[in-house]
């Protein structure tokens, strides 16, 4: 007779493959943040992420005449892997009663975690850290008009307007859900039942001068009373052409992959699984990045 056990329903290495798919789905940073693998099998936690100065533009040379090289210069930012750990435990009658399906439910719970965790520190970087540094070559670009107003299209459109673009380029702005109700009440606001399947975003509701708006409440806030602020960040999520090479704005540095362990304890009857990620997240091009500073209104 086929006896049924504990180790064939929870297996450690398809829990791990099921797990990395499921994160790979729910990180809203995904469409516009790279996946690097490259640090897979290599020594050391820590990695340095090179901005490089642009060369300038081509110059006119006469016939016979030699072209003066240009030097390319970098400047550059050291980011430090993490790990993201969760675990759960499952007893024999929670598995073997099969009654919601546990071993499911701890494969996506444990999947789901870990991918906050991962939008969490994506949304630190293109914020906090991104706010608080001095960025390399002055690239980095922040819309906090003197008097400070609520979201509106003006306050977005002076907010683009500063990636200076020549061909305009998809991008997406994150808000907090308390500024939904604003931007959807502005006339120029476009919601995304009005453009049929054509959301790229997740969570996606509409768009407002040329940018894709997904709201989160992981967007964050900066000072106290009537001069708090929302920090908006507007992120592209394409080139704009003017250069072949496309570097993302965001890359998350994968040290290793999703990686998933069982322990049993006897007594108890009980097994614990326990899920991990080696990875960092880095901001890999700051001119793909505005902060817009929008004030945190009374009612909001």
């Amino acid at each position: 007779m086929a006896v049924t056990k504990i180790s064939d329903l929870i297996n450690p290495q398809v829990m791990a493959d099921m797990i990395a798919g499921k994160i790979s789905k729910k990180v809203v940073v995904t469409p516009f943040a790279n996946i690097d693998n490259t640090l897979q099998g290599k020594a050391g936690d820590t990695i340095t992420v090179p901005v490089f100065d642009y060369i300038g533009d081509a110059e006119d040379v006469a016939e016979g005449v030699e072209c003066t090289p240009a030097k390319l210069t970098a400047t550059s930012a050291q980011y430090t892997v993490k790990k993201a750990m969760k675990a759960v435990t499952l007893t024999d009658e929670a598995v073997l009663s099969g009654y919601g399906d546990p071993v499911g439910q701890a494969t996506g719970q444990v999947a789901k975690a870990i991918a906050s965790k991962a939008d969490g520190d994506a949304m630190d970087v293109i914020t906090t850290e991104y706010n608080a540094s001095t960025a390399p070559n002055g690239v980095k670009l922040i819309y906090a008009p003197a008097s400070a107003s609520a979201i509106t299209y003006a306050h977005i459109v002076n907010a683009v307007d500063l990636f200076d673009e020549e061909v305009q380029s998809e991008k997406v702005l994150f808000i907090h859900p308390k500024q939904v109700t604003q931007l959807r009440l502005d006339p120029d606001f476009i919601n995304a039942d009005k453009y049929n399947n054509e959301v790229m975003m997740k969570g996606e509701i509409g768009m407002v001068a040329g940018c894709r708006v997904v709201p989160s409440k992981r967007v964050k806030t900066s000072g106290t009373g009537t001069s708090a602020l929302y920090l908006n960040p507007i992120v592209k999520l394409t080139n704009d052409e003017e250069t072949e090479e496309d570097i993302s704005a965001l890359t998350i540095y994968l040290k290793r992959d999703v990686n998933v362990e069982t322990e049993r304890h006897t007594l108890s009857r009980t097994t614990d699984i326990s899920a991990d990620e080696l990875y960092c997240v880095a901001l890999t091009d700051q001119s793909k990045v505005v902060l817009m500073k929008s004030l945190v209104t009374p009612s909001a």
